[in-house]
């Protein structure tokens, strides 16, 4: 057949195909049960894009200025109608993170507030890229803090699913010199075109790279990936445990998380986002468009755990939001950009139960600038989690010019809590 590689894409319009080849991917795939796999957990990365409001979603409630700051917004106590759901007898969660609550009480859920990035940016764009970098306040580190977090690990792991971002786009945090896959859908990962013409396209496509270069190789694994999947059959996924994703992008996302995961297909790290925090206006308080964001991650937080409930023990699950919102809500029944926020981590090796952090207090001087201070770098709560959880020491390459702090024990050492029984022969005597 006598076309180009270049002119038969073109004319096919294989945009799943194509979308694959982009620089910086070198898909291998090692789909076998001796394939390499993560050292260490498989992290979830969960971006609140837009500033989140931890005043409101745990709630500071026997804070005496946090009821006076917040007229109409703030959170009732646990005691009132529709109060928040406590904690500790100092922190509730929003009504609506109730679902979260059991999984708090079983150890496996903890927060950690007065949180955030110590750069003092209150800009969406600026303060997500440099959180995202892992390098506050320095533009000339061009990576992210988990694809190097990835490229330093001495990992035998060949799959093209090591590190997934669910969307359209790839999040910057996995942005490097790794292998990832911007993931908008599992059951999208395919040729697509004339059905009818499907099974022509991929025996030319394959005929096409045939040979034994890098670009044949490239091409090979790219359809192995695609008859593996094809293989798993995703439309057929069963969550497990009578878990229930609702029908939105964020749970759906962790849906398909959730499956890779079941696939054991190599996955290393994922990075999933929920946008529309920027609460300006109207945000609400029991009820209204926080609220609402709040249900939506606790719905999917809560069906992802139900559903890999048995997996959780290799699983680390963190979310965080690029700066918190202003103590005092505005004229318009919304808070502008703050900077103190707070940091959910979920899994079986979380110390849970807790809120954790150096709780600075809302008094007006206790306050940066009338936001809520940040006693924790959001680097030091990673940092435990990568080095605990994912067993990796390179901290210095992971978080650059980061002098480390003592960590704040959110995590169990999975070193120390190896059991290789599990890799011994069953034999009876």
């Amino acid at each position: 057949m006598n076309v180009t590689r270049r002119n038969f894409l073109k004319l096919s319009g294989l945009s799943a195909l194509t979308g694959l080849f982009r620089p910086g991917l070198r898909p291998r795939v090692a789909f076998s049960a001796t394939a390499g796999g993560p050292a260490g957990d498989i992290l979830i990365c969960i971006f609140l894009r837009g500033a989140m409001d931890g005043l409101n979603a745990v709630v500071p409630y026997a804070e005496a200025r946090y009821h006076d700051l917040r007229p109409t917004i703030a959170i009732p106590d646990p005691d009132q109608p529709q109060g928040a759901v406590d904690l500790d007898g100092f922190f509730g969660l929003h009504p609506v993170l109730e679902p979260l609550k059991d999984i708090y009480t079983e150890g496996d859920l903890a927060f950690v507030h007065a949180s955030g990035s110590p750069d003092p940016s209150r800009s969406h764009f600026t303060a997500q890229d440099y959180m995202e970098r892992g390098a506050p306040g320095d533009l000339s580190v061009s990576t992210g803090w988990l694809a190097r977090h990835l490229s330093s690990m001495a990992s035998q792991n060949d799959s093209p699913f090591r590190a997934v971002g669910m969307g359209s786009i790839l999040q910057k945090s996995l942005a490097g010199p790794i292998s990832a896959l911007a993931l908008k859908s599992i059951e999208g990962f395919k040729l697509t075109g004339n059905e009818q013409e499907i099974d022509r396209v991929q025996q030319t496509l394959q005929h096409l790279y045939a040979g034994d270069g890098w670009l044949q190789e490239e091409g090979r694994l790219i359809f192995e990936a695609f008859d593996f999947l094809a293989a798993a059959d995703p439309a057929q996924y069963q969550p497990q445990h009578g878990a229930e994703y609702d029908e939105n992008a964020f749970s759906a996302g962790l849906k398909q998380i959730a499956q890779l995961i079941r696939a054991d297909i190599g996955l290393e790290a994922a990075a999933i986002d929920l946008d529309g925090w920027d609460t300006h206006a109207s945000e609400g308080g029991v009820e209204g468009a926080m609220a609402n964001l709040l249900q939506e991650l606790a719905a999917g937080l809560s069906a992802f755990y139900t559903d890999l409930q048995d997996d959780m023990h290799r699983i680390t699950v963190v979310a965080m939001s690029e700066f918190g919102r202003r103590v005092q809500e505005n004229a318009s029944r919304g808070t502008d950009h703050g900077h103190g926020n707070v940091m959910l981590l979920m899994g079986d090796g979380v110390n849970g139960g807790r809120v954790y952090g150096d709780w600075p207090g809302l008094a007006e001087e206790a306050l940066d600038r009338g936001d809520l201070a940040i006693t924790t770098d959001y680097r030091t709560v990673l940092s435990e989690i990568v080095k605990k959880r994912l067993l990796n020491g390179h901290l210095s390459e992971v978080f650059p010019d980061f002098g480390q702090t003592p960590f704040l024990g959110l995590v169990q050492d999975r070193a120390a809590n190896f059991d290789y029984r599990q890799f011994l022969p069953d034999i009876s005597l």
